[in-house]
């Protein structure tokens, strides 16, 4: 298979980023860039998650997470880590990942996918 010319890397944003539908903006933000991965909230009240395209979209995306959000969010700072190039896509879309404590009836998933992969 070709290169697909596919950037990767985590993310963890600080503040108020929970209770604030920051997972659901993120999701709306990746799928516009056309970008693939997953969001979630972490048990230390941050939103951590995984993104991968190309460089151009993901530069968009990590200045978004940096600087805008969700309207009702307060982004402290985001730490960017296991930056890297991939010869494809791990992932068929973006999707919010529910959090393990979280009443399945109240997930924010759309949009989920059970094809990927969780390697990465």
């Amino acid at each position: 298979m070709a290169n697909q010319n596919v950037h990767s890397c985590e993310f963890e944003v600080f503040g108020r980023v929970q209770g604030v539908n920051f997972r659901r903006h993120a999701l709306r933000k990746a799928k516009i860039l056309g970008l693939r991965g997953w969001c979630m909230n972490s048990s230390r009240g941050t939103v951590k998650g995984y993104i991968e395209g190309r460089p151009a979209e993901m530069d968009v995306m990590k200045e978004w997470l940096r600087t805008t959000g969700s309207p009702l969010s307060s982004i402290e700072k985001v730490e960017f880590s296991s930056q890297r190039e991939r010869d494809r896509y791990g992932y068929a879309n973006f999707h919010i990942k529910p959090d393990p404590h979280e009443n399945r009836a109240d997930h924010e998933g759309f949009g989920s996918s059970s094809s990927h992969n969780d390697s990465y």
